[in-house]
C-alpha cells in the first residue's frame, strides 16, 4: 500500500497499488483464513503508519481485500490447479466489485463525506465520466470498474509468480 498511483481513467481518490497480491498469495499458500489475516494486518500497518483518511481508506481496503482474497483462496483451495486459481480470482473480482459498490455507497463515501463535502467527492468522478452525477453513479460508472480492473491486475500478477514461489513457501 506504500507505492499506489491514480490512473487518469478512473477518479483521483481511486489509486492502484499491488497491496492485495501478498494477502492472495498467502490465501492460495496457507489458505483462506491466513489470507485474510494478512489482509488485516496491511492495513493496519498502512494505517499506523501512511493513513491520510483517518481510516476510512484502511477500512474500505479490508472490506474490498476480503472480498476478493476469501473467495479465491476458498475456491483454489478445492482443487489446486492453474484452473481453480483463475475461477478464484474471477470470482474474488466479481465479489470485490460487488462488496466494494455496496461498501462504498453506504459505508465509505459517506465517511469521507464527513472530512470531504460529498460535492467535491462527486466531483472527482464527473472530471473523469460526465455520466457521475451522484454517489449511486460514481459507485456504478467510477468505483465499480475500477475494482474489476484492480481484480484482473492482481490476478494476472498473482498467476504469473505464485507457481515460482509457492515451494519457498511451503517450505
Amino acid at each position: 500500500m506504500v507505492i499506489d498511483f491514480p490512473l487518469p481513467i478512473f477518479p483521483g481518490f481511486l489509486k492502484i497499488d499491488l497491496s492485495d497480491v501478498p494477502p492472495l498469495i498467502g490465501g492460495f499458500a496457507l489458505g483462506p483464513v491466513a489470507g485474510v489475516i494478512i489482509q488485516l494486518m496491511k492495513n493496519i500497518l498502512h494505517f499506523m503508519t501512511k493513513s491520510s483518511t483517518g481510516g476510512v481508506g484502511e477500512i474500505s481496503n479490508f472490506i474490498t481485500g476480503t472480498a476478493y482474497v476469501l473467495p479465491a483462496a476458498i475456491i483454489y483451495h478445492y482443487k489446486k490447479d492453474r484452473k481453480h486459481a483463475v475461477i478464484g480470482t474471477l470470482a474474488g473480482t466479481v465479489t470485490m466489485t460487488v462488496l466494494g459498490g455496496l461498501s462504498n455507497y453506504y459505508l465509505v463515501i459517506p465517511f469521507y463525506s464527513k472530512i470531504m463535502p460529498i460535492e467535491s467527492i462527486i466531483k472527482m468522478g464527473t472530471v473523469i465520466n460526465t455520466k457521475i452525477v451522484d454517489v449511486k453513479t460514481l459507485v456504478i460508472y467510477g468505483v465499480s470498474p475500477f475494482n474489476v480492473f484492480k481484480g484482473l491486475l492482481i490476478a494476472f500478477i498473482t498467476l504469473l509468480i505464485y507457481k515460482r514461489i509457492s515451494p519457498i513457501l511451503k517450505k
